[in-house]
C-alpha cells in the first residue's frame, strides 16, 4: 500500500503507534507582555516518529536501545527519570521557535543567551515601528524601595532618596516627552535622506523591536531558570513568564517536571 511502512526500515523492538496523516496545525499562542510588547509561538517540533508532542524526547532517549514511544502511561515515568538525573541530551529533541516583541534593553539580557538563535529587525533596512516601553508608577516606586542590599543590579542609585508616586508620574512625563522627541528627529532625519543606518543612533534602548528565537527545550528550560529567578530585571521575568506559559501549554510531560526558581 502506498505510504505502508516497509518492514525493513523498522527498529528492532518497533511498538506500532497510530499516527496522524498530517500534523495538526499549531493553534495560535499568543501571550502579551508589558504595554506593547508580546511572545508568540512560531513552530513546535519533538514529536519524533508518532508526530505526539514530546514522544521524540522518549524515542531519543531509547536509541541506544532501539526502542520506540510506547505511550505516556508508560513512559512518563522515563521522562521523570530522565530529568531528575540530568541526563539532558534527549531534550535536545525538541524544541520551538518563538517570535518576541519587547524594549530593546530586554533584548540585549535575552541575547546572553547564545544557546539560542536569533534574527532581530534592524533599523538599518527598515524604521523601528513608534512603540517605547513606559512602567507602571507601581514599577517605579516599588522597584525604588527594593533594598538594593539583595540585589546589586537593582533598586535606586547609592544615596539617592526613595521616589514617590508624584516623582515617578513626573518621571513618565518626562520619558515620554524624550521618546516624542527622538520619534520627530529620527523621522526628520530619515525624510532628509539621512542613511536609515545613521538616523537610528541616537534609538533609546526603551524601544520595542521584534526578533525570532530558536531553541531547544534543553536551552529553553535553561533560559527559564535564570529569568524566572526574582534576581533577574523584572522586565525580563515577564517574558520569561510568557514563555513558561507557552512550553506549559505545548510541552506539558515536561513542563510538569520543571521547578520554577
Amino acid at each position: 500500500l502506498l505510504g505502508a511502512p516497509d518492514p525493513r526500515h523498522q527498529r528492532p523492538g518497533f511498538v506500532p503507534y497510530e499516527r496522524a496523516a498530517m500534523p495538526e496545525p499549531i493553534p495560535e499562542i499568543r501571550i502579551d507582555v508589558l504595554d506593547h510588547g508580546f511572545v508568540r509561538l512560531v513552530e513546535e517540533w519533538g514529536g519524533g516518529d508518532t508526530r505526539l508532542p514530546e514522544a521524540g524526547i522518549i524515542e531519543a532517549a531509547r536509541q541506544s536501545t532501539q526502542g520506540s514511544f510506547r505511550g505516556w502511561r508508560r513512559d512518563a515515568q522515563l521522562l521523570r527519570y530522565l530529568h531528575e538525573h540530568k541526563h539532558a541530551t534527549p531534550f535536545e529533541f525538541a524544541g520551538m521557535v518563538l517570535e518576541v516583541r519587547a524594549p530593546i534593553f530586554v533584548f540585549r539580557e535575552w541575547h546572553r543567551h547564545r544557546t539560542q538563535s536569533y534574527n532581530e529587525m534592524s533599523a538599518r533596512y527598515a524604521p523601528l515601528p513608534d512603540l517605547d516601553y513606559l512602567p507602571t508608577i507601581d514599577r517605579i516606586v516599588e522597584g525604588s524601595a527594593r533594598n538594593a542590599v539583595l540585589n546589586k543590579q537593582a533598586g535606586r542609585a547609592d544615596g539617592a532618596p526613595s521616589i514617590d508616586v508624584a516623582g515617578a508620574t513626573a518621571f513618565l512625563r518626562r520619558r515620554a516627552a524624550r521618546y516624542e522627541e527622538f520619534e520627530a528627529e529620527y523621522r526628520a532625519a530619515l525624510a532628509d535622506g539621512v542613511p536609515k543606518e545613521l538616523a537610528r543612533i541616537g534609538m533609546p534602548v526603551g524601544r520595542y523591536s521584534q526578533m525570532r528565537a530558536s531553541a531547544v527545550l534543553r536551552n529553553w528550560l535553561a533560559f527559564l531558570t535564570l529569568r524566572l529567578d526574582p534576581a533577574a530585571q523584572w522586565e525580563i521575568r515577564q517574558y520569561a513568564s510568557a514563555v513558561h506559559s507557552i512550553i506549559t501549554e505545548r510541552f506539558p510531560q515536561t513542563a510538569a517536571l520543571f521547578k520554577a526558581p
